[in-house]
């Protein structure tokens, strides 16, 4: 089945650039917040943040990817939090960035490591994206909505779910505050994607 775009994006971003996700809300992090880049790859995101003066920790299991984050000056943490147990229990983040990477069982964990009025930005591919190409298994897509059920306890600054372009992409995407203990979640700016960047 044929998705058709929801927004002409202009060219697509250089490899080695963060996402535009995370660019567009990376304002809403406060000054020298400690970050988790989970699934990090070769840091394209670690490293936005960095230059924003974030105290970030890139993590992922490709030790090779891991040596051109740690050349920078990033701290690092290489392992495989699919076979193994979650490594940083009791340790908190004013914000955990998520792109391109879906591991279901890892969501308790990732919840539980924001502290009280952190963030998280999860952009990855949900369905649909399978008419374009990888990753094309239910394992690897998220379902529609699926970000918002997840952080249904969150605030939701933003949300957007549909087709990008350059590279061609089904994307859902969120960015949500953890609430602390005393005030009710409330949720803001949920709508369909729209392609500014």
């Amino acid at each position: 089945m044929s998705h058709p775009p929801l927004a002409t994006c202009p060219p697509a971003q250089r490899p080695h650039e963060a996402s535009d996700w995370l660019k567009r809300w990376s304002h809403v992090l406060p000054p020298h917040s400690r970050v988790l880049d989970l699934a990090c790859g070769f840091g394209r995101n670690a490293l936005w943040l960095a230059q924003l003066q974030m105290d970030v920790l890139a993590l992922d299991r490709d030790s090779a990817a891991l040596e051109h984050v740690k050349s920078s000056g990033i701290k690092t943490l290489c392992a495989d939090v699919e076979n193994a147990a979650w490594p940083l229990s009791g340790e908190r983040f004013g914000a955990v960035v998520v792109n391109n990477y879906l591991w279901r069982a890892l969501w308790p964990d990732l919840m539980n490591c924001i502290e009280e009025g952190g963030f998280v930005i999860y952009e990855t591919f949900c369905e649909g994206h399978q008419a374009y190409g990888k990753p094309s298994r239910p394992d690897f897509l998220l379902q529609s909505g699926e970000l918002l059920r997840v952080f249904k306890d969150f605030k939701v600054l933003g949300y957007e779910e549909g087709l990008l372009r350059q590279p061609t992409r089904y994307v859902q995407r969120i960015i949500a505050q953890k609430p602390s203990l005393s005030i009710t979640p409330t949720h803001l700016a949920i709508g369909s994607l729209e392609c500014g960047y």
